[in-house]
């Protein structure tokens, strides 16, 4: 990255939950658009057309309300990493628009002909898609400018900090412009690391950050601190009201994980086990929404339960069902049953393994099985006993979990809650055939442990509804 001077001195630093107000606001602008969108093509075939008497006498208090559920299914990107990115834009209102779709479908074929306004709601879903898109992108195209974003200076160019940079180098929309390090090794001075220069030492701090208009600093020296550069960043936060950031807050902010290789051994006890802790609210709800989920599911098990066992005898033979000893909350361990996707001899040298991606041992209708989440039905009856619930960390194979806590740092504390059906790991990263990949499904678990709350609780599972409509399993 090469270091540019500034032509705007002027510079409008906003932080997320400002991004996120935007966003909230437009949204709600533009499906509001949507709503009388559809009252327009719906009053077309009414006697009263389009009209305030239409309006006040047609249209239930309920279509006005529809802008706030397509905005919960969109709540997916309101996480401000995947409203900058466009790829991630177009794949959460696609799920929103699934979702809405499903939903749609389901209720107006249960309902009575004539009973509900179905052109009206047909049109909206089209055009709050549609509308949606067309902000989403008006934002990007705005608010992704570099007058809007926030010009960073790394403190520290040793092994985190030049990590996370070239980390920042591999995604599609920086969540900032990183100018250059900070660093008072001499041997640094003018290095390029990474793509990017060590500007200076920390004498240098104050004269660097206004010469290049800097909004934040991102602190990412572990070891001793000098006192002259710990001195230059207090006065750089305290008079030039600029932002420091330690790289671990930094990490998560970006990508949603918990950076385990770049964190003290003392972690656990100093930090994280006082994050871990939830209000009885919400663990009360949560376990409220598990059991209506769970009875929900054992229904559908009930329902499909002769139609899946005809097609695995007729596929692969007998058995239906397997059951595997799994590792849940505290290491307790406990027994789940899935219906089999795999070949009856996938581990017959007693080896436990993960699933790969195009495993071989998978049957032609475990794929089937597998992406739909078919196959999990079973494990709504560990759900509402309280083995599992419905978000969590993937439950794991004992002899799995002994393998990697020898591997991994703070593996163990992905047992600190009980495991899931589904979870923040899953939908981020599907498979984890090596322990690199299983590295970074652990720092999805630990930040899912360290912020759960039921906002991030209803994006996973919406996601999830929208991986299994789209037939890409977990």
């Amino acid at each position: 990255m090469a270091v540019e001077k500034p032509q705007l001195k002027k510079r409008w630093r906003i932080r997320d939950g400002e991004r996120q107000a935007i966003l909230f606001v437009g949204d709600l602008l533009f499906t509001y658009l949507a709503v009388f969108i559809g009252l327009y093509f719906w009053a077309q075939r009414d006697w009263l057309d389009f009209s305030s008497e239409f309006l006040w006498q047609r249209a239930p208090f309920w279509f006005y309300l529809l802008p706030l559920v397509w905005i919960l299914f969109l709540i997916e990107i309101y996480d401000v990493r995947k409203a900058n990115r466009r790829e991630d834009m177009i794949r959460g209102i696609a799920t929103a628009a699934s979702i809405a779709i499903v939903i749609y479908l389901i209720i107006f074929f249960i309902s009575e002909p004539n009973s509900l306004p179905r052109r009206g709601v047909f049109i909206f879903i089209i055009a709050a898609t549609l509308l949606t898109l067309l902000w989403r992108l008006i934002y990007i195209r705005i608010f992704t400018a570099p007058v809007f974003m926030r010009r960073a200076l790394m403190i520290g160019a040793g092994k985190a900090g030049s990590t996370i940079v070239s980390m920042f180098n591999e995604i599609n929309s920086e969540p900032f412009i990183l100018v250059g390090y900070i660093d008072d090794d001499p041997q640094k001075q003018n290095e390029e690391i990474n793509g990017l220069r060590v500007l200076g030492t920390g004498t240098q701090l104050t004269e660097i950050t206004q010469e290049l208009d800097i909004t934040d600093l991102i602190f990412a020296i572990s070891g001793e601190l000098n006192p002259v550069l710990f001195r230059a960043i207090l006065n750089a936060a305290e008079n030039d009201n600029i932002e420091v950031t330690s790289l671990p807050a930094v990490y998560e902010e970006v990508f949603g994980r918990v950076p385990i290789f770049l964190l003290p051994s003392d972690w656990i006890l100093r930090s994280f086990i006082d994050q871990t802790h939830t209000s009885g609210v919400y663990e009360s709800v949560k376990r409220l929404i598990d059991i209506l989920f769970s009875i929900i599911g054992l229904l559908f098990l009930f329902l499909l339960y002769p139609l899946i066992s005809l097609l695995i005898i007729i596929d692969s033979g007998l058995p239906v069902m397997y059951s595997q000893m799994r590792v849940g909350k505290y290491g307790e361990p406990y027994k789940i049953f899935k219906f089999r996707t795999m070949n009856q001899d996938a581990e017959k040298d007693g080896v436990a393994r993960t699933a790969i991606e195009n495993d071989a041992r998978i049957t032609r209708v475990g794929k089937i099985l597998r992406r739909s989440h078919l196959d999990e039905l079973p494990q709504f009856w560990n759900i509402l006993v309280g083995e599992n619930s419905l978000i969590g960390p993937r439950a794991e194979q004992i002899e799995l979990v002994n393998k990697f806590q020898e591997q991994l740092p703070f593996y163990r504390a992905r047992l600190f809650v009980r495991p899931g059906l589904t979870g923040w790991a899953q939908i981020n990263q599907r498979y984890a055939s090596t322990v690199e990949d299983t590295a970074v499904k652990l720092e999805y678990d630990l930040y899912y442990i360290k912020n759960r709350n039921l906002l991030l609780d209803l994006s996973i599972v919406l996601r999830t509804v929208g991986r299994v409509l789209g037939l890409k399993g977990l």
